[in-house]
């Protein structure tokens, strides 16, 4: 299987291209729109990718079995929010302090993904 840094695919039903990419500091992929007018801009590479501008994902903590148990018990968990900040350029992912995971304020090579 081919390497590369994201895993390019169609969307079918729009005129838009996704990008996924790997993200060390959640532990899963981020994907972002491109070639639309509003979308984000890739350099076109995939061992080296530069895009634009920078990604920003929120969410929340996934909840534990624990907490799962204790929900169903009729206790209130309160979300735990989170923030992935960061920009891709030259096949380095960039994460801004403001990203909530243990990569914060870090940069390291964006990873391989299996095509």
């Amino acid at each position: 299987m081919a390497k590369s840094k994201l895993r390019p695919c169609k969307d079918v039903d729009k005129e838009y291209d996704m990008l996924w990419l790997w993200c060390p500091g959640c532990d899963e992929y981020h994907a972002v729109k491109v070639n639309t007018p509003s979308g984000w801009g890739w350099n076109g590479s995939q061992e080296a990718p530069t895009i634009t501008p920078s990604i920003l994902v929120r969410g929340t903590k996934p909840i534990s079995d624990e907490e799962a148990e204790r929900i169903l018990g009729g206790e209130h968990i309160e979300p735990v929010p989170t923030v992935c900040h960061s920009f891709v350029t030259d096949g380095k992912i960039q994460f801004l302090t403001d990203s909530t995971h243990a990569l914060s304020g870090q940069t390291v090579d964006l990873p391989e993904v299996d095509m």
